[in-house]
Formats: structure tokens, C-alpha cells, sequence
């Protein structure tokens, strides 16, 4: 066995948690239930790994047999990577049979073609996932196995969530490849981002609810107030609007968790609508400029606004529109303004 695969094999044993270093290879199917009887797990995680390279040793381990490992680590673990989602469009509104065989066929002949130093591996899942490890090399190195790119793509859609490596010169290749072997026309990137995949597949699959926004703010009621009840009244009154935001927030974001969202952006495009006497009113070419939101938990950061005392409720649209906005690039296109520099939504 090759010493370059058995390090890689080693590091990647190291990064399972040592409660489930027995159960992944078990996934695996490389070793033998006899070979993992062996094992004695309750070791150290180094002295494991270096049992484990023996092992694949005895068996002739190649880097395709590791690879796979390091798919099934990580399906298992896919936070740990940055995932972006990608929307690919056909010239025209048929439907094909989906062929995977040829799938990987059309993917793997369009990157060898263009490169010639990379090694493709394919697993496919039951939930019609197919995840695609892509080590990357040049015309004159091997494929670096420490810098590869993941592609997760459910056939019969056009949604493909891709984790690229370092070497950003090889995503025009890789999204090539995908519209090749998928039958598409092009690709988009909807710049939606997250290291939780599955908040991911939530919002673009429609599997994640919202409700929107029917109501505006109520108008302020005057009333007569005595000194002997103004203590009260404020009480109550700060009872209800507490009770108000918490309802408003519910009926926007709904009951359950919010997907776990970490990056969001959106054009905005609108025209000035000022006082006459300005300049800038006479001005034809709108105002365009690009927002951007990042967080640990967007979503979730966002409906706390409202009950933190931050913002107003309800937020306005443009916040919380943006799993739906998703599924649109986040191009928000706006009309006009009430002043210079406002937006308003369409």
C-alpha cells in the first residue's frame, strides 16, 4: 500500500470520535468483521489508526477504498465543511430519465478532460443523494487528497450543494461538469451558505414553513389618563405588547426551529423619490447596492430581534422573506422609495 494512502487513512481514523470509530468502519465494508474483531477499541485513537492502516495494508488498501471513508465520514459529519447552493436551469420545461451510470460517465469524462490529475469518487444514498469527492491536482502534481471538493446533487433536481476546496480556479471546471452530466443548460449560485446542510436542503427542497407578513402596526389610540391609574396602565400596556411581539414573531417565523442559515445576500435595485427641490430627483439611473447578512444562526438571530427589544415587530419583509428569496438568487428588485436611500418592498 501506498505510504500516501496510508497516512491519509490514518488521519482520517483520527478524525472519527473514538465512540464511533467502529461503526464507520463497519459502514466502510473494507475490513473484514473478523479483521474488526481484532481491533481493540478502548486503545488510544493514534495506536487504533495505526492498527487500522495494518489492516488495510493486509487488504491492499488503493486511494479509491480510502476515499470512500472519508465520504462516509463526511455524511456523517457534514458540518464541518461550508456548504453553497447551486441552481441549475434547462433550456426548456421537458423531463428526462435520470441515468445515474451515465451520470458518472458525462461527470468524470468532463473533468478528466480538462484535467487530467484528479481522482472522482461517487456514494449514493437513499434519500436520492449522490455525493461526489473531487481531489484536485495540476498537470504536473498528483491530486492533493487534503484539499478536495464535496457535491452533493438528489437527481430529478436542479439543486446541487457544493463544499469547494481551496483552489477556487476549479469551480468553473466542477460546475462544467455538473451541467454536462445533469443535462442542464447552466448553473447559478444562490448565494445561500451554511455549514449545516440539511438547514439547506429545508429551505430549497420547501420542506421549511414560513408564514408572511398580512398585517401592518397599529395605529396609536388616545386615551384619558388619571395620575391614581397611569402606573397600571403602563404595566399592563407593556404585558401586551410584550404578549403582541411574542404572537407577531410566532405567526412570521412559526413554532419550530429556524434552518441553520449562516450566510445570506441580496440585491437591491430602487429610485429615488425626494423633495423636488433636490437634486438627485432628476436622477434616472437607480440606486443599486448588495446586502449581506452572516451569522452563526441567521435565522434564528433574526427572530430574536423583535423580542430582545432591537427592532420593531413584525420585522420588515426584506428580513423575513429571505428562505423564500432564496429560492430566487436573493434578487430583490425594488420599486421606489419614500426617501433617498430607503427601500421599500414590491
Amino acid at each position: 500500500m501506498d505510504e500516501t494512502v496510508a497516512e491519509y487513512i490514518r488521519r482520517t481514523v483520527l478524525k472519527i470520535p473514538r465512540d464511533e470509530i467502529k461503526t464507520m468502519l463497519q459502514t466502510w465494508g473494507f475490513l473484514s468483521e473478523a479483521q474488526l474483531q481484532t481491533l481493540n477499541f478502548h486503545q488510544t485513537k493514534d495506536y487504533v489508526s495505526q492498527e487500522v492502516v495494518q489492516l488495510c495494508e493486509d487488504n491492499s488498501a488503493d486511494i479509491k477504498q480510502a476515499a470512500v471513508l472519508d465520504i462516509i465520514y463526511n455524511h456523517v459529519y457534514p458540518n464541518k465543511r461550508m456548504w453553497s447552493v447551486y441552481q441549475m436551469n434547462k433550456s426548456g420545461e421537458e423531463t428526462e430519465f435520470f441515468d445515474l451510470t451515465d451520470f458518472k460517465k458525462k461527470f468524470k469524462r468532463r473533468l478528466q478532460t480538462a484535467l487530467k490529475n484528479v481522482t472522482i469518487n461517487f456514494r449514493e444514498y437513499e434519500d436520492n443523494a449522490i455525493w461526489i469527492r473531487i481531489a484536485w491536482g495540476t498537470p504536473y502534481k498528483k491530486p492533493n487528497q487534503y484539499k478536495t471538493s464535496y457535491v452533493v446533487y438528489h437527481s430529478q433536481t436542479p439543486y446541487v450543494f457544493i463544499s469547494a476546496s481551496v483552489i477556487r480556479s476549479t469551480l468553473p471546471l466542477l460546475c462544467q461538469a455538473l451541467v454536462v452530466a445533469s443535462n442542464y443548460h447552466d448553473i447559478r449560485e444562490m448565494e445561500l451558505r451554511s455549514h449545516c446542510l440539511n438547514s439547506l436542503k429545508d429551505i430549497v427542497f420547501k420542506r421549511y414553513s414560513q408564514t408572511f407578513q398580512t398585517y401592518y402596526p397599529r395605529p396609536l389610540q388616545e386615551r384619558n389618563v388619571t395620575s391614581e391609574n397611569v402606573d397600571l396602565r403602563i404595566i399592563q400596556e407593556n404585558k401586551n405588547e410584550k404578549e403582541r411581539i411574542l404572537r407577531v414573531n410566532r405567526e412570521v417565523f412559526g413554532d419550530g426551529p429556524q434552518p441553520k442559515l449562516e450566510f445570506a445576500q441580496y440585491k437591491l435595485e430602487t429610485t429615488f423619490k425626494s423633495n423636488p427641490t433636490l437634486d438627485v430627483s432628476d436622477i434616472k439611473e437607480p440606486f443599486r447596492c448588495l446586502v449581506k447578512f452572516s451569522s452563526p444562526h441567521l435565522l434564528e438571530s433574526l427572530k430574536s430581534l423583535a423580542p430582545a427589544g432591537l427592532a420593531d415587530a413584525p420585522l420588515s419583509p426584506l428580513l423575513t422573506c429571505i428562505p423564500q428569496k432564496a429560492r430566487n438568487y436573493f434578487k430583490i428588485r425594488e420599486r421606489k422609495g419614500f426617501f433617498p436611500g430607503s427601500f421599500v418592498s414590491p
